[in-house]
């Protein structure tokens, strides 16, 4: 009876520890930050509750996923590769376009000038000033249909950098534009 009693204990025990094991394990690794989540996605995703009823404005475009950018006072070659970069990032999205509505934001002092030259028609709209100290580093937002400013993607600077970042923003908006209801 008693080795009958020591194989129970044993067979207990290990049972014990396949279950207990791997949660003690689990504990341990995300108590210091030992594990690093993986994620698809190529721009910053902004914290919840910035949208456009937020920063007091009204959505230009409901119903529609939004490109935002900001046209600053003097739109130098930096901010014509941004333009061109999200017209070019408009036009790749293909069939999903109807979907998607590139928006430039313009402030009383923004070189409007700049849209004349490219021979592009985008939407735009008054940014309010919430919006414009969000985009005062000349960075790109993804907004969705509800005005929720959801993806960011900071500024870069050479043309090569700006292909960069336009591929970037085509491939998560597809994402988002795959798993999405609304828009």
């Amino acid at each position: 009876m008693n080795s009958q009693t020591t194989r129970s204990r044993k067979t207990l025990v290990v049972l014990l520890a396949a279950f207990i094991l791997p949660v003690v394990v689990a504990k341990v690794v995300l108590s210091f930050d030992l594990y690093q989540g993986g994620a698809t996605n190529q721009g910053q995703l902004l914290k919840n509750g910035i949208s456009y009823q937020t920063l007091t404005m009204d959505n230009p475009a409901p119903r529609h996923w939004q490109l935002v950018y900001l046209l600053p006072s003097q739109c130098e070659q930096q901010c014509q590769s941004r333009l061109y970069i999200l017209n070019q990032s408009y036009i790749a999205l293909g069939r999903e376009r109807d979907r998607v509505m590139p928006i430039i934001a313009t402030t009383e002092n923004s070189d409007i000038s700049a849209l004349a030259n490219l021979n592009v028609a985008f939407t735009t709209t008054t940014s309010s000033p919430a919006l414009t100290k969000l985009l005062a580093k000349q960075q790109m937002l993804i907004v969705d249909p509800l005005g929720a400013m959801v993806m960011e993607y900071q500024a870069v600077e050479g043309q090569q950098q700006n292909m960069a970042l336009g591929k970037a923003m085509i491939a998560d908006l597809r994402k988002m534009l795959k798993l999405s209801r609304v828009g």
